[in-house]
């Protein structure tokens, strides 16, 4: 790896405590348990994958989930000033706004399902003030044009991962739902991904927020000048300095630290799964603490999934973002363990089981 886009000893260290969750006697116990609920052999379908993905996080055979905290990452983009997506820069600040204010979607969504949120500044091109619910950690106001010059430097890219790496080990809870706001992030996802797995463009390249056909011709052929600006940067961190938002990387942050600590981790859509690219590029371990939540209408988050092997737990043609697709899926992993702590066994009820 080039020195200077080597990870710093504070990120390296945490990269370390990232491994493999096996352990097969545990394992054992935990599908013996499920097995021997009053019901069919894997009647649950996923969802006993779910309990028992979230028992090996933890270590233990009666898994549990407490405290989960919904973060909201928002920032801008110098990309948006080429044109990459159908709303303007404002909505960004505007959104966060709403946010504040409790009229979002995922605000909606947070109540519903007794989720702790915490929207987080990292970098939007307006002045919030001290405010209920809003972590001020602003880099700055918003990322350079990607497209023209570095997004940021490779020290930014390390301050913003250290800072969403710091903000998650402060928060209560063994779980975390990550979302982000942002005007034309799906562009600096897609030159992720397309960097970091290879997948081409015009797979990787989606409508956003809602571009027609020639709005998404442009955004490809702005996204083609990107990459080919800087064909070197291959390494994740450079990569992620290069093309990504203070939202990404403070996402990329967020998931070492939750896997670290092993909290489970529910992912939202493309945006905050392009962080994980990163994230999984310097620990892959870090797959074993996440949870996807959806799959999403933005064409590249069909290919990212793939590229990351990982099979979302709903679709439902959702591309808003916000930690929305993470709520909605919130109950289900709930259930889960839910069922495996609740459900009677076929001894302890008198059941016959299988013949």
């Amino acid at each position: 790896m080039n020195p200077d886009t080597a990870l710093p000893a504070d990120l390296a260290t945490l990269v370390a405590a990232i491994s493999p969750r096996g352990d097969a006697a545990l394992t054992q116990r935990l599908r013996q348990r499920l097995d021997g609920l009053t019901k069919p052999l894997g009647a649950l379908g996923r969802l006993e994958a779910l309990a028992l993905q979230v028992g090996l996080l933890q270590g233990r055979a009666d898994p549990a989930l407490h405290a989960p905290q919904l973060l909201v990452f928002a920032a801008d983009h110098g990309l948006a000033r080429q044109g990459v997506s159908a709303y303007p820069q404002d909505v960004t600040w505007q959104m966060v706004e709403n946010m504040l204010a409790g009229g979002a979607a995922v605000n909606v969504l947070a109540l519903q399902h007794g989720l702790a949120l915490t929207v987080v500044d990292a970098g939007v091109a307006h002045h919030f003030g001290p405010r209920a619910g809003l972590v001020d950690a602003k880099l700055a106001a918003g990322t350079a044009d990607a497209s023209l010059q570095p997004a940021m430097s490779v020290d930014q890219a390390v301050q913003a991962m250290r800072c969403g790496a710091r903000l998650l080990q402060g928060l209560p809870g063994n779980a975390v739902l990550l979302g982000e706001m942002g005007i034309a992030n799906t562009a600096s996802a897609a030159l992720l991904l397309a960097r970091l797995h290879g997948v081409p463009l015009h797979t990787a390249t989606g409508r956003g927020t809602g571009l027609d056909d020639a709005g998404l011709a442009h955004k490809q052929a702005v996204l083609a000048r990107a990459l080919a600006r800087a064909p070197e940067a291959r390494q994740p961190l450079a990569v992620l300095a290069e093309f990504g938002g203070f939202e990404i990387a403070m996402l990329a942050g967020a998931l070492l630290a939750a896997a670290a600590e092993r909290r489970t981790i529910l992912v939202d859509g493309f945006i905050v799964g392009a962080a994980l690219l990163v994230a999984h590029r310097l620990a892959p371990a870090v797959l074993d603490a996440c949870v996807f939540a959806h799959c999403s209408a933005e064409a590249g988050h069909v290919a990212l999934l793939a590229a990351l092997g990982a099979k979302p737990m709903l679709d439902l043609g959702l591309r808003l973002g916000e930690g929305s697709g993470a709520a909605l899926a919130w109950p289900l992993l709930a259930s889960s363990l839910q069922l495996l702590a609740g459900m009677a066994s076929f001894e302890s009820a008198g059941v016959s089981g299988r013949g």
